[in-house]
């Protein structure tokens, strides 16, 4: 059976911290009430999760997005968890999703959560859909989530979309741009050699066609390790971000782009307001809906900031307090939810606060993706235009000379 780290509180009020097995995570809180301890967080263990994460398998997110979206509507018309991923597992055409969905109905039909047994499965089910899957069975509003997840699946790939239409034709003119400066590199520019020598030995060459030359001469002779390099650095790059320290340092660099950097915040910041105002609104103890909507926010950073301010909401503080000394969170985000607890309507300001960020961030995404072309474009044109004035100087100065 897997282990379950917690932090809980004795009766006196004392933290404390351990690991307890147990099948599931209900059974853990109940192991943990038996020994009149009051649990605060409480998790899969990082060994635990390692060995439950086994599946390899890979679904288009598009199809989660339907299938979050049936999901939702058969849960919100009265057919059970496990009948309606049965139904959903015979109606699936995709054999990897077919599969997976029968995995996770086996897990479930066992006793485990819903949110636990698709963990299992990382490529098909995001840590954030499984945040705020975990937040639904808690918090008893698990089809609502789910059409929530659908709405954000949909929305992740609609923009993936229009990313990758608007950058299909400058990257095509860049594949194109750069195998044509490749080839003048190792087949052209060496026919220019004897001018090229002429014009270095009586220190007439551009420092451009200087620089064109080193270029062509180390891409001829050191290509077997320039791929090597590339392919190792993408290799241990893939590793280091995909570790806990690693994605810190992604998303704090993230955070910090200019222009870029709003965006990212503003959407980890939605996401976060919505799904704190929804277990709230649904009765879920402010402690334990902090800590399961940090997760859903999708950035370490400011997840961080979210666990440290509900460690400080224990010893009585307000949580924009908190929230306005990590200084990870606008002014005014902190003030509006300030008003909410000074007015005891919290939830309802923080669904109004996601909609407005999601709105805004919306129209600064769609108009980021739109310069996406013209800036490719322009760095296109650059580099042509730096090889060919390379080339025509020294041209240039030789026929000059003659």
């Amino acid at each position: 059976m897997p282990d379950f780290s917690y932090i809980a509180r004795q009766t006196s009020g004392q933290q404390v911290t351990g690991k307890v097995t147990a099948a599931t995570e209900g059974e853990a809180l109940t192991l943990l009430a038996g020994q009149k301890l009051f649990p605060m967080q409480v998790k899969l263990s990082e060994a635990s999760i390692q060995q439950t994460v086994q599946s390899n398998r890979s679904v288009k997110q598009r199809l989660m997005a339907n299938f979050y979206g049936q999901l939702a509507d058969l849960l919100k018309s009265g057919v059970p968890l496990m009948r309606s991923m049965e139904l959903l597992e015979r109606q699936s055409r995709c054999a990897p999703l077919k599969a997976v969905l029968k995995e996770v109905k086996e897990d479930v039909a066992q006793g485990k959560g819903c949110a636990d047994s698709m963990r299992k499965h990382p490529k098909a089910f995001s840590p954030l859909v499984v945040s705020m899957i975990k937040a639904g069975e808690e918090g008893g509003f698990l089809e609502d989530v789910l059409r929530r997840v659908a709405i954000l699946t949909e929305h992740q790939e609609e923009m993936k979309g229009r990313v990758v239409g608007a950058m299909v034709y400058p990257m095509v003119l860049l594949v194109v741009g750069l195998g044509v400066v490749v080839a003048m590199l190792l087949f052209v520019v060496p026919q220019f050699q004897p001018v090229f020598e002429t014009l270095k030995a009586k220190g007439q060459l551009p420092a451009m066609t200087t620089i064109l030359l080193a270029l062509s001469d180390g891409i001829k002779m050191y290509w077997p390790a320039i791929l090597l390099v590339t392919g190792a650095a993408y290799y241990f790059g893939n590793q280091y971000l995909q570790s806990k320290e690693g994605r810190l340092h992604l998303d704090t660099v993230l955070l910090k782009l200019p222009g870029w950097g709003r965006i990212v915040r503003s959407l980890a910041i939605s996401r976060f307001c919505r799904m704190l105002g929804t277990m709230l609104s649904n009765g879920v103890p402010i402690l334990n809906s902090l800590k399961i909507s940090s997760e859903a926010t999708g950035n370490q950073v400011l997840s961080k900031a979210i666990n440290e301010a509900a460690d400080q909401l224990t010893s009585g503080k307000s949580l924009a307090e908190p929230l306005n000394q990590s200084k990870e969170f606008p002014e005014e985000i902190v003030e509006m939810i300030a008003v909410g607890e000074e007015s005891n309507n919290l939830e309802q300001v923080l669904v109004n606060i996601a909609e407005n960020l999601e709105r805004r961030t919306n129209r600064e995404l769609e108009m980021a993706v739109k310069l996406l072309e013209p800036v490719l474009l322009l760095v296109m044109g650059v580099c042509v235009l730096f090889i060919a004035i390379a080339l025509l100087l020294p041209i240039l100065q030789s026929s000059n000379t003659v």
